[in-house]
């Protein structure tokens, strides 16, 4: 059943149902956009859905690499497979998103949608990344950047980061030279077990500028602190290196004392069960997050913005639509530090405008809604014929 909370017909439902959801500070702007909206966008229903699956492979340059690091951890892939929508309402307002679930979810979602107002969805955890697609109908009815339904006061650009699987030391560097050149300042990496982390380090510092900043991700595969710490020292003699990602198993906590207590590197992990004992203990400094993008995005942002723990998120890292809303998230909360994406590392990121970085920095387009445009010819390309 999905997240709706209950039909609306007019302004005086819509305030009530937005302000009866309790999410505080997550709910207070769009809560004041609704009162300022016009009686017509307070009472816009979604009329229809398009679903648009595809399936992009990842760029030539990296292809065969990244699919055998793939092919190495278990996992047969050469491909994303992003399923694209567009939302209709009765104003004649289209929004789009990447839906982040199968076709046969995201399809079940938006058939659920119909006939429902956009307002009931502003944190429904359950619409996946149909989400993006709500907030781009609602900034274009309101004529609002989303990030403003988000925030009265969003950032005006963000810290979006390049990202890379393991791959050989050689390819490694390219990489991280593309990723400078095209105005990309940090970089997060995968280290694994069939690949030399120190060499990938050597081969990836020989070619960036000294302000460039790298941050190792190992998906616990160095097993003990102990382990951990060898890698993590020998890395921190690159001065390009500035964190580590999950080291070591999450459930380890008398191991992130240890590790905590003797890395010369910041530690960041993803948000699991029971975080707050890493919070009253400092045992990082960063959370990674992915989805879901809702109600529960909205609690970590805000979470992170109270302890100082800041926020690195990487829910939509495959299409330019779903960067883009991360993007907006990233303005919009201060507890959010970086964005993480591989559109880079994909033939094609499905976007019209491209996404131009400068000295690490991302500008927020000031359009209504997400602010971007799909690429309908990419679209036509990649998409899954039925």
């Amino acid at each position: 059943m999905i997240e709706s909370i209950m039909p609306i017909t007019n302004r005086r439902t819509l305030l009530r149902t937005l302000g009866a959801a309790g999410a505080g500070q997550a709910l207070a702007q769009p809560l004041a956009v609704a009162a300022a909206a016009p009686a017509s966008v307070a009472s816009m229903k979604f009329t229809k859905y398009e679903m648009m699956p595809a399936s992009v492979p990842m760029a030539e340059r990296v292809r065969e690499a990244w699919s055998e690091s793939y092919r190495l951890q278990g996992r047969f892939q050469t491909h994303y497979d992003p399923v694209f929508v567009r939302l209709h309402t009765n104003e004649g307002v289209v929004g789009i998103g990447e839906s982040l679930m199968d076709p046969k979810r995201t399809e079940a979602v938006l058939k659920g949608m119909v006939g429902h107002s956009p307002w009931e969805y502003l944190q429904a955890d359950n619409i996946g990344g149909v989400l993006m697609a709500v907030y781009d109908v609602l900034g274009k009815a309101t004529g609002l950047p989303a990030c403003r339904l988000m925030s009265p006061n969003p950032k005006s650009r963000i810290f979006h980061t390049y990202w890379t699987h393991c791959l050989p030391p050689d390819l490694m560097a390219s990489e991280a030279k593309l990723a400078a050149s095209l105005g990309y300042r940090v970089h997060k990496v995968k280290a694994r077990p069939w690949q030399d982390p120190i060499e990938q380090a050597a081969a990836m510092c020989a070619v960036v500028p000294k302000d460039y900043r790298i941050w190792a991700d190992a998906n616990s595969s160095w097993g003990s602190p102990t382990r951990a710490l060898h890698f993590i020292r020998k890395l921190a003699e690159f001065h390009n290196y500035f964190a580590i990602e999950s080291p070591i198993e999450y459930r380890s906590v008398p191991g992130f004392r240890e590790l905590r207590d003797k890395s010369p590197l910041m530690l960041a992990e993803h948000m699991g069960p029971e975080p707050m004992v890493f919070v009253r203990e400092n045992l990082v400094k960063a959370w990674v997050i992915g989805g879901p993008v809702g109600r529960t995005f909205n609690q970590r942002a805000l979470m992170a913005e109270v302890t100082g723990i800041p926020l690195w998120i990487e829910y939509g890292i495959q299409s330019g639509v779903a960067q883009l809303f991360q993007a907006h998230h990233a303005a919009a909360f201060p507890g959010v530090e970086y964005t993480i994406t591989i559109m880079h590392c994909l033939e094609d990121d499905c976007m019209v405008e491209p996404l131009k970085m400068d000295a690490g920095y991302y500008s927020m387009p000031n359009k209504p809604g997400l602010g971007v445009t799909l690429d309908e010819a990419a679209i036509d390309k990649y998409r899954v014929k039925a």
